[in-house]
């Protein structure tokens, strides 16, 4: 009978702590490196691209086909970056361009603003806009961009439907553009060699696409971005080809190049998280969703958090349901350890002469009771740990909720004035009233839509913690509390530690929102400190455990 528990013992213990072991995976440590250390990378971006707005800042009195030139290399730089930034760019290049009077450059700004609008899953504005370039009389350069971004977008548009009837007819049609644009890219370049290899793949060969795709990383001064592209179209390859170990290096590789270069809009680490869940390694797919997401809500990209949106909650419970069946497997253990030591005090009971092995008998019933209160600590450290999670993931949720429907209502408000803009610009461009045009635009208050903005900032932010500011003034005595004024929600001060609250802890950034210095931000929170009852970093923790309504 002992015999049989003990190998029971042996065979469940077994699995569960199989189940248990960390990843043993030089490449995902590298991904999980570069994880770690995408903040520095995209440190570097943002450094980049604040040269380049000096550049521009010089440039300004300078004619506007150089400006167009400086705007288009910041419109590259967000392009996988932001989607924000980058669609602001596109609309300063269409601007500059009808400035210029430059049909050419006015559709080359077209398709770079279809980009932005594929990128963010704006499939209906993105086609209208893309229906709008005029090809005749451009550059080879502008069809090749154009035709590749028509084959993209239908592409994405049967992605993103993933249904049996519109998605075949939709990827037809992708790779008609795509074919289209091999017409007028140059042979010697990386789009000639990567879109003539998805050519060559409809035929069925897919061994030699690999071929040469793996020719194609193999080029010299090839960019992270480059090779990322390369190496996620070679990991779908790999998934058409069965072969999961090649599909989950090719698509580690291409998050890794993904995050050196600070792309955003990118679905390699997607992927990653449902191999790994498939495989049941759920501490490494919730490593990359998690990535997934952020990416996508850091882009904007609205297909992208829908896609991510579907698998997050699945990785979620299995997490969940992970942790259930080891309280069930430790129970378990504990009920065979239990019965082998009724089965050893019956067993020294039989041989009561037998003393010496009865003390010994006892000593391990002691043991074994020690490692029980363990497991018991261990199990009601990891409840403990298990609320903290579910607390923080419901507020999170909540935040993300009110910060989506108040997001989509700000862009529905706002593409709504857009339109009735451009209706009148186009208007007035027809009936040649330009000073109407440049008077439309000077009326343009850029500070008064940055105060509603805050405002409604302010709003979203009180709605979700209604209690912050009687929380915040709990910090200081009485004469030095802060109190908005009657046609503020949140002033200056205020504001500073609620966007903290958010998560946005970094001066730079919150400096770049408010549009102050980022020593004037220092300044101000030092100040506020100062005054505090509590010590600068209790009044931190404080602050960043406020809870929501």
């Amino acid at each position: 009978m002992i015999k049989r528990l003990l190998f029971f013992l042996f065979v469940f213990g077994k699995g569960f702590f199989v189940y248990a072991a960390p990843v043993n995976d030089s490449l995902f440590g590298k991904l999980k490196n570069a994880i770690e250390e995408s903040p520095k990378y995209d440190a570097q971006k943002i450094a980049e691209i604040d040269q380049l707005k000096t550049s521009l800042n010089a440039l300004s009195k300078n004619g506007l086909p150089g400006q167009y030139i400086m705007i288009g290399e910041l419109y590259e730089e967000y392009k996988t970056f932001n989607y924000d930034s980058a669609f602001l760019y596109a609309r300063k290049m269409q601007e500059s361009s009808y400035q210029a009077q430059r049909p050419e450059l006015i559709e080359d700004s077209k398709v770079k603003l279809s980009f932005i609008l594929v990128s963010a899953g704006l499939f209906k504005d993105a086609f209208d806009t893309l229906h709008s370039v005029s090809l005749a009389g451009i550059s080879d350069s502008i069809k090749a961009d154009y035709y590749s971004l028509m084959g993209r977008y239908y592409y994405d548009l049967s992605d993103y439907n993933n249904d049996n009837y519109f998605t075949p007819f939709y990827y037809k049609l992708g790779n008609l553009y795509i074919d289209s644009s091999l017409l007028y890219y140059k042979p010697s370049s990386f789009e000639y060699a990567y879109y003539k290899g998805l050519e060559d793949l409809k035929t069925g060969k897919r061994s030699e696409t690999v071929l040469e795709f793996m020719g194609i990383l193999k080029w010299p001064n090839l960019s992270y971005h480059q090779k990322a592209l390369v190496e996620s179209t070679l990991s779908g390859i790999y998934r058409e080809m069965n072969e999961t170990a090649k599909e989950t290096e090719m698509f580690s590789l291409a998050a890794i190049d993904d995050i050196k270069s600070s792309t955003k809009e990118t679905t390699a680490t997607l992927y990653l998280s449902q191999i790994y869940f498939a495989e049941g390694n759920l501490k490494a797919a919730f490593l990359c969703v998690e990535k997934a997401i952020q990416d996508a809500i850091y882009y904007g990209a609205r297909q992208r958090q829908v896609q991510v949106s579907s698998i997050l909650p699945i990785i979620e419970v299995a997490q969940v349901n992970a942790v259930e069946a080891q309280k069930k497997m430790l129970i378990l253990y504990s009920s065979i350890a239990t019965l082998l030591l009724l089965s050893l005090i019956v067993l020294f009971i039989i041989v009561n002469k037998q003393n010496k092995k009865l003390k010994i008998a006892q000593s391990a019933i002691a043991e074994a009771n020690r490692k029980e209160q363990e497991i018991n600590q261990k199990l009601s450290v990891a409840n403990s740990k298990l609320s903290v999670v579910n607390s923080k993931l419901s507020e999170a949720n909540q935040i993300k909720e009110e910060y989506i429907v108040h997001f989509f209502n700000v862009n529905t408000d706002f593409f709504s004035r857009i339109e009735k803009f451009k209706k009148i610009t186009e208007k007035k461009l027809s009936d040649r009233k330009y000073d109407d045009i440049k008077y439309l635009l000077n009326n343009i208050n850029l500070k008064a839509e940055k105060s509603e903005m805050l405002k409604n900032f302010d709003k979203v932010f009180l709605k979700l913690f209604p209690d912050f500011i009687s929380n915040f003034n709990s910090l200081f005595n009485e004469e030095d509390r802060i109190k908005p004024d009657e046609d503020e929600l949140l002033n200056t001060d205020l504001r500073i530690f609620a966007l903290m609250r958010m998560g946005i802890t970094n001066n730079e950034k919150i400096a770049q929102i408010l549009e102050y210095s980022v020593n004037t931000i220092y300044a101000y929170k030092t100040k506020i400190k100062k005054k505090s009852i509590v010590s600068s970093a209790e009044f931190d923790e404080i602050i960043a455990q406020t809870k929501s309504d």
